[in-house]
């Protein structure tokens, strides 16, 4: 961007904006260019806007619509594909001084909240007055309701309670240039028009900028029990899976740790986990009879080959074992200097060949791969550990995520189930949708779109 450009884009920005929500140095906004994806690229934005209010997030559209700017919307950028990532000359909108819960109805079971509040900091408080938002990604104590709407994240409880598409009910978007759209309703019911909402949610930032957003909330249920299955292998836990599912039965949460996994979650968080075991399965109920559903997952597990079922003993120590699950992340990365993080989901029936297929990847490239899963919704999280530094390892660790991303697609699943497309997947989105679909969507982005200044570059 040029300096005249620059000093006009400031102006503007300024007449609309206190002195504290624009960032222009670069040492500072810098910091601002990336999500926490690897090998994803990125520019570097001119100016980052902090707003607090609809009307400054307005001001900022318009002035980017004038001036033909880029805007690229961000939340606490712990998003996984580079799609909070920044374009070279762009205008970062971070949203999470947007942080106000402004009403929880018991009643209405609905919240209704601005995009920069913490996904853990809404549980807690609708948790207070007995209610419960199910949506939990691993990262819930740092990412923001916006971004969670921005990439329809999922978490460890869909098994039961589905991802965040299902709990939101109605959106304030600020358009491209600058019009406020309401879409959705604050009721139990509503099917007026076409499903707009749904069409925001998973969007990327790429149709919108959301800045109010009301979610269904559920009663909240009893704490949850859980117990750890050890399988000796990962077939065998798959098998388990399958016929857990099949029994009818509805775990709130039903997660495999390969043998890598488990291993790491041990070195980094000391959590006494089964190191032997080649596929470690964690099943939990919220239901009144808790203690009876475990007794017959752990009756299938079992019969499908479980070496060990050990039921925890109550709440706290069912906990342990989330948190050990919650742990599988940061415990890979801590493994080497470098990860690619792959988002695969399959048909359940399919799950023990992405698994084995995903190690038979692993084995050919030389590589450490790490997976664990949301067994219950068929959603895999292989991850490839790698160092940058060495180029030989750098090129086989691209060619295994692109890998286990075909063998996903080839055995009729989504190359992503929760994680978003960003930057890194843009050509698998290609492959994924086919050429009629990616039409549809682009038309899709050009009616809501047209300059194309919202979140360039990304899925398509």
């Amino acid at each position: 961007m040029d300096d005249d450009l620059f000093a006009r884009l400031r102006a503007r920005l300024l007449e609309g904006l206190p002195a504290e929500a624009l960032l222009t140095d670069p040492q500072v906004t810098t910091s601002y260019a990336t999500d926490m994806a690897s090998f994803c690229a990125a520019g570097t934005p001119a100016a980052v806007v902090l707003p607090r209010t609809v009307e400054q997030v307005q001001h900022v559209l318009r002035t980017a619509t004038a001036l033909r700017i880029p805007v690229v919307p961000q939340g606490a950028r712990t998003g996984l594909s580079g799609g909070a990532n920044a374009s070279d000359g762009c205008i970062v909108l971070s949203l999470v001084k947007m942080d106000r819960i402004l009403e929880i109805s018991a009643v209405d079971r609905i919240a209704v909240v601005e995009p920069g509040v913490v996904n853990a900091v809404l549980s807690r408080a609708v948790a207070e007055q007995g209610l419960y938002y199910p949506p939990d990604p691993s990262s819930w104590e740092q990412c923001t309701i916006g971004g969670n709407i921005g990439t329809a994240s999922g978490g460890l409880c869909c098994v039961k309670y589905g991802v965040t598409a299902e709990y939101v009910l109605g959106l304030d978007v600020v358009l491209a240039d600058g019009r406020l759209l309401r879409t959705g309703r604050r009721t139990a019911k509503g099917v007026a028009g076409y499903d707009l909402t749904r069409l925001f949610v998973g969007s990327e930032g790429s149709l919108g900028v959301v800045v109010q957003a009301v979610l269904a909330l559920r009663p909240a249920p009893p704490r949850q029990l859980a117990l750890a299955a050890e399988f000796p292998s990962v077939a065998a836990a798959c098998e388990a899976v399958c016929a857990v599912m099949e029994a009818g039965l509805t775990p709130s949460l039903l997660e495999l740790m390969d043998r890598t996994t488990v291993r790491a979650v041990n070195a980094l968080g000391k959590m006494g986990l089964p190191e032997a075991t080649e596929a470690l399965l964690l099943a939990a109920f919220d239901t009144p009879h808790a203690p009876e559903d475990l007794a017959a997952v752990g009756e299938l597990c079992t019969a499908a080959g479980a070496t060990a079922v050990v039921p925890a003993e109550d709440q706290a120590e069912s906990e342990l074992l989330l948190q050990a699950r919650r742990m599988s992340f940061p415990a890979l990365e801590a493994l080497r200097p470098a990860t690619m993080i792959d988002d695969v989901c399959v048909p359940r029936s399919r799950l023990g060949e992405m698994l084995d297929g995903t190690a038979a990847i692993a084995r050919a490239q030389d590589l450490l791969i790490g997976v664990c899963a949301h067994a219950g919704d068929g959603n895999t999280h292989p991850i490839v550990c790698f160092d940058p530094a060495d180029e030989d390892e750098t090129r086989r660790a691209r060619e295994s995520f692109g890998e286990i991303m075909a063998l996903g697609l080839s055995l009729g699943g989504t190359i992503t189930g929760e994680h978003g497309v960003g930057v890194l997947k843009k050509e698998w989105l290609a492959r994924e949708l086919g050429p009629v679909g990616l039409e549809m969507q682009r038309a899709v982005k050009q009616a809501f779109d047209p300059l194309g200044l919202l979140n360039p570059g990304k899925l398509f």
